[in-house]
């Protein structure tokens, strides 16, 4: 299979040159969000074992891929973009697939290694951290294994992965913010509950807030405290700035399930939150029950993250191995902002996973 794959990808290349002169930045365009099914998800490597291929590489074999994801319990976000790759990457549909999945960057730089060494065509990576890949790019080029990024993007040159079909991370926390800034209260103290450190969507959605709270001497953090994606921390974290008695009238949580966990804090404080409360409630991810919170006026605002990538990743590996380079090098997720004043029971129904 490599030596089919690395003819085609040569082929690709030099229609990649032809196109583009041979340089210059890649631009970005939205795709496609159509859900894919769901099966279960695991937390150690194991081979997809669906029926045999109906469509098969070239040379009549199966396309190998190795995918490393986050952990599926993560958030619910997670369990539908998990469960849509776990869909899409079958023998059915011309893979032999590895998956793993651990929020823990060296399990998953170390599992990347091995898929390397194991010689499959394609690593299709979300990275739990920006940082710390520069030795398995560089070893996934030496091997011929071409790198996909999805869901979430690493500092790295363009040129050590074939694409990245992601989330616009800090475009979701401008989006956020600037919503938050509209709401023209006379005065910020703000709840920051930030994801897990050093990810792409915490990066993100951090840096928008950061900047603005820097900028603005109205807006204040009466808190600023990582959660790590855990929605009982993010209650913790809530409940001790209750007990210290300092004033505060929003929450931004970098996920759902922390929004959640901020929430169950306040409830059980008697405070009033969401359209007609006392406090904002912020969160982030796809998930349906936080929408139908927004829509019941429960909550404030939900920064859409689309986790439907894996048909839009299918699409370019299909190319690649016909010899076609990917028209993006970069390509974003369609994503937009709820809240309670103007979102429909359509969008629950359309955007919710």
């Amino acid at each position: 299979m490599k030596k089919v794959l690395s003819l085609a990808l040569a082929a690709a290349m030099s229609l990649s040159l032809v196109a583009c002169g041979g340089g210059g930045a890649a631009s970005s365009k939205p795709a496609g969000s159509t859900p894919a099914g769901s099966t279960p998800a695991g937390s150690t490597p194991a081979a997809s074992s669906q029926p045999a291929a109906s469509t098969p590489a070239a040379s009549g074999e199966p396309i190998t891929v190795g995918v490393i994801n986050n952990d599926p319990n993560e958030s619910g976000y997670r369990t539908a973009n998990d469960a849509a790759m776990r869909a899409t990457f079958t023998e059915e549909n011309g893979y032999k697939a590895t998956f793993y999945n651990n929020n823990d960057a060296a399990q998953q730089i170390a599992t990347a290694q091995q898929m390397i060494q194991d010689e499959v065509d394609f690593l299709l990576l979300s990275p739990a951290s920006t940082t710390g890949w520069d030795t398995v790019l560089q070893d996934a080029q030496t091997a011929g294994t071409q790198i996909i990024l999805f869901d979430r993007m690493l500092e790295a040159d363009e040129s050590m992965y074939a694409a990245a079909v992601v989330s616009d991370m800090p475009a979701e926390g401008k989006t956020a913010v600037d919503w938050l800034a509209a709401q023209g209260l006379d005065e910020y103290n703000i709840i920051h509950i930030q994801g897990h450190m050093g990810s792409d969507a915490q990066l993100g959605r951090t840096g928008a807030l950061d900047e603005k709270v820097n900028a603005e001497s109205s807006w204040n953090y009466v808190t600023q405290q990582t959660a790590d994606w855990d929605e009982a921390t993010a209650r913790n974290i809530v409940q001790s700035v209750i007990d210290s008695g300092k004033p505060f009238n929003v929450i931004y949580a970098e996920n759902n399930g922390m929004a959640r966990g901020a929430v169950a804090a306040l409830d059980a404080a008697g405070i009033t939150h969401g359209k007609d409360g006392d406090v904002i409630v912020m969160g982030f991810d796809s998930d349906k029950w936080a929408m139908e919170a927004v829509l019941s006026g429960s909550w404030n605002y939900m920064g859409l993250c689309n986790p439907m990538q894996a048909e839009t990743v299918d699409g370019i590996i299909k190319d690649l191995m016909a010899g076609k380079a990917p028209a993006e090098k970069k390509i974003f997720t369609p994503e937009r902002g709820f809240d309670a004043a103007t979102i429909t029971q359509e969008d629950v129904d359309t955007y919710g996973t």
